[in-house]
């Protein structure tokens, strides 16, 4: 038996492709997952594993979909050997079954990790080149300049700090973090 795995890393991203792609290439069950390949909990791959026996075929549409690292893949399919379960990859045309589909996989499990290793050091340049241009990434502050003056205005006037950050809107942690509370505030 043929046995299919799908997955995507976000609830925006679709499994229609590759769950098609699955059943086309005459996957009779088809498991999925939606999380990051990194994440070493996946139910539906346990799943998908669980239900494999002995001369059965787990197909995947591509190989980034099983696992992130090539140590990861290369277990994988080493832990599927052992029990005589095949692998295959739709769109790397690697199928285990023969000695040119086992080094295949093994080129191609490299080139993925390589590609990925290359995303991430792009990412992170941008982000550097990004930080040089004065930008910074992630959520707005919730303090903003005005928000400082007015909550060292309102402190100053006697109003007790859990009034002042609700009526600024924020938690009394992020306005203490903003504005220390010193040893005559006490």
């Amino acid at each position: 038996m043929r046995i299919g795995y799908a997955r995507v890393s976000t609830q925006e991203q679709n499994l229609d492709l590759q769950t098609q792609a699955l059943e086309g290439a005459g996957c009779e069950r088809v498991f999925s997952d939606t999380a990051s390949g990194a994440r070493a909990n996946r139910p539906g791959l346990q799943e998908a594993l669980s239900h494999a026996r002995e001369g059965d075929a787990l197909v995947v549409w591509k190989l980034d979909r099983l696992g992130r690292s090539v140590k990861g893949l290369v277990d994988l399919v080493q832990q599927l050997e052992k029990r005589r379960v095949d692998f295959a990859s739709l769109t790397d045309a690697i199928d285990t079954t023969t000695p040119a589909g086992r080094f295949f996989f093994h080129v191609m499990a490299s080139l993925a990790q390589m590609e990925r290793e290359l995303i991430a050091e792009r990412t992170r340049a941008g982000l550097e080149a990004a930080r040089r241009l004065g930008r910074t990434g992630g959520r707005p502050r919730k303090m903003t300049p005005k928000k400082v003056e007015s909550a060292k205005a309102l402190l100053a006037g006697g109003t007790p700090p859990r009034d002042v950050a609700e009526s600024l809107g924020i938690s009394v942690p992020t306005l203490y973090r903003w504005l220390p509370a010193t040893g005559s505030d006490r």
